[in-house]
């Protein structure tokens, strides 16, 4: 399969909008959410089958045995996220518990244990379209390596040679990161404003350091012409495909609310992300990525 991921710099900018859209006009028979933080992609997708679920586990959090705690304190002065509480007896707090074992390497009675802890739940639709997506639970650690199970899940489960859409999270931490393991292309979707182009910029510089072929586009991009205009010269400066520029439309507002994309609108909005995906697709024939 080929992968299209699809980014954005920071959260809010329409990524999701976006993606969304680019998996109805693909008819796209796969495609993945790894933003695990927050994923909502399913809102928009269309989704009401039932997915088949399993718990992930990420790293192990520390469990004190109380009839081997000693009360010596060392695992509370040496615990670098203040997890150990000391009330009636020492316990961890998991939601504050990194899992790194520094508690359990210092305790003298052998009292801390590392238990396997489910970080996150992944879920796999597979009726119709192939849906392969993750709930990182609250406090828990490792997104990174929880988006590379989603991806392996969508592997997995979809066996054919077509292009497939992943949306990615927001910014350039672990699991962008873990995203852009072996995708063909990455669509970044900009907004044209200060912290917007600032953070363009930046999940620029780290998907060329993986070496992933880029474009962009910018969404609501008549609020702020000068803006859209620095990022259209940004792109050529750096050799970068500018794929295009969606509009500001209430109708875009209206859609998502209603848990429909905006592919097929007769609107601004509609014929604007249309010209992105028919421009991202000649990028990805001209570069021999897709036929």
């Amino acid at each position: 399969m080929k992968q299209l991921l699809i980014l954005s710099g920071k959260g809010g900018t329409g990524k999701t909008t976006v993606a969304g859209a680019f998996i109805e006009l693909l008819k796209a028979e796969a495609y993945a959410d790894c933003d695990v933080d927050a994923p909502n992609l399913h809102l928009i997708a269309g989704r009401d089958d039932s997915p088949q679920a399993k718990e992930y586990y990420g790293l192990p959090k520390a469990h004190i045995v109380e009839e081997k705690c000693v009360g010596c304190g060392n695992c509370e002065a040496r615990c670098r996220f203040s997890a150990v509480r000391h009330d009636a007896g020492y316990h961890i707090d998991p939601f504050s518990c990194e899992g790194c074992g520094v508690c359990a390497a210092v305790c003298p009675s052998g009292a801390i244990v590392m238990k396997a802890q489910a970080g996150g739940e992944l879920l796999l639709y597979t009726e119709g379209a192939v849906f392969s997506t993750a709930k990182l639970k609250m406090g828990g650690g490792a997104s990174g390596k929880l988006v590379t199970e989603v991806k392996k899940q969508l592997a997995s489960a979809y066996r054919g040679q077509g292009l497939v859409v992943i949306d990615g999270s927001p910014g350039i931490g672990c699991p962008v990161i873990a995203s852009l393991s072996g995708v063909q292309m990455a669509l970044i979707v900009a907004e044209p404003s200060i912290s917007g182009l600032s953070d363009m910029e930046r999940i620029i510089q780290t998907a060329r350091f993986f070496g992933t072929p880029l474009a962009v586009c910018v969404n609501k991009a008549d609020t702020n012409a000068a803006i859209t205009q620095k990022i259209k010269e940004y792109c050529a400066a750096e050799g970068i495909a500018y794929a295009g520029s969606i509009p500001y439309d209430a109708e875009a507002v209206r859609a998502v609310n209603s848990g429909a994309t905006i592919a097929h609108l007769d609107s601004p909005c509609g014929r604007g992300v249309r010209a992105v995906f028919q421009k991202v697709i000649e990028i990805l024939q001209n570069n021999d990525i897709i036929e």
